[in-house]
């Protein structure tokens, strides 16, 4: 009995020991994964560590590659975005060739017929030739080498000088002079030298769009009508046929060149009143900008710096604002009173002011009424 009781002790005791040094070997495996834990947390923070480092930083890297996917995207679907353009314009010029001209031909007066093909087809020949332009025309890219550029940034992305205006376009990977955004509907730069044709596009379009809208109300609401009769009609047909043989089934009361006909111009009605609208608020916006002086970029910048100046009691001047009217003649390139019709009214490819890299006084602008820079 004293031997069991030996026995059974001297187990005991084995057993404490050993789940005494297991607990010691454990704490010390703990101890040495926390100090392994704080030397890499302390190296990585030496390798990483940047004094301006901040919040918007840190969430500017964490959204990079949603930013890198959004560029490579627009990029590639600038193709397909201006294939699209030219079909939805080709199909609406084809439907007022093959279906509305006819018609008015044969309707309308001769006045009016007059008036409709010489509106219609300038309205035409200016989005087409203002299009074309904005999309082959290069929006302007900075000189690579400093040369005698004076007041220059340099771009912290191509590393390149970056004169005043000039923005980093991060879908075609380059400085733009004057940028104002890029447009996938271009697959191009909106800047400086091609700015002016891409107003002057959204401009026409819409003008084209309401003309086709006002002009087409009537024949649309026809058009509607019967496609609604179309539908009843052939409602009541499959009635009809349904208790008849197949030989005593009625012929289609409408040919496929009717239905054909209205839902053409149905189609079209709607096209171009959705384009109208949605068209029409972005050239009335850029509108805005265009008579504050201001790009899409400088708005946010202009801004900011308003709010800032405001803060400490001074007032912001735009300085490439030269006043409503003067902004308007130096956008559009007016020195001369004719010039109205032959570079706003008529197809122009003249250059715009100065080279987007300095801005001096214009020479349509005679005098600046105000001043220049922030007071």
């Amino acid at each position: 009995m004293r031997s069991r009781q030996r026995m059974f002790a001297a187990v005991m005791r084995l057993l404490l020991k050993c789940l005494r040094l297991g607990r010691r070997r454990r704490f010390k495996l703990v101890r040495q994964v926390e100090q392994l834990w704080h030397y890499g947390h302390l190296c990585l923070r030496s390798l990483l560590y940047n004094s301006f480092t901040n919040g918007d930083v840190v969430l500017d890297s964490l959204f990079e590659p949603v930013y890198w996917l959004v560029d490579h995207v627009t990029r590639w679907f600038g193709v397909v975005f201006v294939a699209l353009v030219i079909g939805l314009t080709s199909s609406i010029v084809a439907i007022v060739y093959i279906c509305l001209l006819p018609l008015i031909l044969q309707t309308y007066t001769p006045g009016w017929i007059c008036w409709h093909l010489a509106y219609g087809h300038w309205n035409l020949i200016m989005i087409v030739f203002h299009y074309y332009m904005a999309i082959t025309t290069s929006p302007g890219h900075p000189p690579q080498a400093k040369n005698d550029l004076t007041g220059v940034s340099i771009c912290r992305k191509c590393i390149a000088p970056k004169p005043a205006r000039t923005h980093h376009c991060s879908i075609c990977n380059r400085c733009v002079l004057k940028m104002d955004h890029h447009c996938p509907w271009l697959n191009n730069c909106v800047g400086h030298y091609n700015h002016r044709y891409f107003f002057s596009f959204c401009l026409f379009m819409t003008m084209g769009c309401i003309y086709c809208s006002i002009s087409g109300w009537e024949m649309f609401r026809d058009a509607y009508a019967a496609i609604e009769k179309m539908k009843l009609l052939e409602k009541e047909r499959l009635q009809v046929a349904a208790n008849q043989t197949y030989y005593q089934t009625p012929p289609p009361t409408f040919s496929f060149r009717q239905r054909a006909f209205h839902k053409s111009v149905v189609y079209l009605w709607v096209l171009c009143s959705s384009v109208a609208l949605a068209l029409g608020a972005l050239t009335l916006w850029h509108a805005v900008l265009i008579t504050r002086g201001e790009t899409s970029i400088e708005r946010h910048i202009n801004r900011k710096e308003r709010q800032r100046l405001q803060k400490k009691g001074k007032v912001f001047r735009n300085p490439y604002s030269y006043g409503s009217w003067d902004n308007w003649k130096v956008f559009l390139g007016v020195d001369v009173p004719r010039h109205w019709l032959t570079r706003v009214l008529l197809p122009s490819p003249h250059l715009p002011h100065g080279t987007g890299l300095s801005w001096d006084l214009p020479p349509c602008v005679m005098e600046q009424s105000t001043p220049l820079l922030a007071i």
